[in-house]
């Protein structure tokens, strides 16, 4: 569990930047550049990520239970992680999803958290899930303090649509294959 913790320190605290220490990050990208920024924001992410998966796996290995979700909760879970794919393929362009939510990824990234820990209740899944769960929640909140998102020039349908089509594409093969394939577990078996 301690490098699931660790993991998530690290991950969720690059993203933090913003929320809680904006003027370290401009502090940094000011003296030593954006790049620098970004190459450090990266390998600090990644590393936290390898941690996630590392931790979160060896936890399996000794499920703690915390609770046991009813058997139709799957079927919720598939329901809820249906627009969120799409949702972080809409925050890549320039749509009407994103003029109109703002923050499509922290939306979907909550609704990713929801639909996990309704659908498993192991101690890693409260960990990991709702830890990445009340982080969207405050992140998005931070977000809306900061003001809107300016997109650059009008909305472009064709955005959205090509954002809903790739992510439903995304989302099959997530659920047809390569969930059992990556994490052992077929969302649907």
């Amino acid at each position: 569990m301690t490098l699931l913790i660790l993991g998530l320190v690290l991950f969720l605290g690059i993203h933090s930047t913003r929320i809680v220490a904006s003027g370290f990050r401009d502090r940094v990208i000011a003296e030593k550049g954006e790049k620098f920024w970004k190459v450090t924001y990266t390998v600090v992410a990644l590393a936290g990520l390898v941690l996630i998966v590392w931790g979160y796996a060896r936890a399996r290995y000794d499920a703690v239970i915390v609770y046991d979700p009813p058997v139709g909760m799957r079927h919720l879970a598939l329901l809820l992680m249906l627009p969120v794919f799409p949702l972080f393929a809409a925050s890549h362009n320039n749509g009407f999803i994103k003029a109109k939510l703002q923050h499509p990824m922290l939306i979907g990234t909550i609704l990713w958290g929801v639909a996990h820990l309704v659908a498993n209740g192991t101690l890693a899944d409260v960990v990991l899930f709702g830890g990445v769960l009340v982080w969207a929640i405050v992140d998005l909140i931070s977000s809306f303090s900061r003001g809107p998102v300016t997109l650059r020039g009008e909305p472009v349908l064709r955005k959205d649509i090509s954002a809903v089509v790739a992510g439903l594409v995304i989302y099959a093969v997530l659920v047809l294959w390569l969930h059992e394939f990556l994490f052992g577990v077929s969302p649907i078996g």
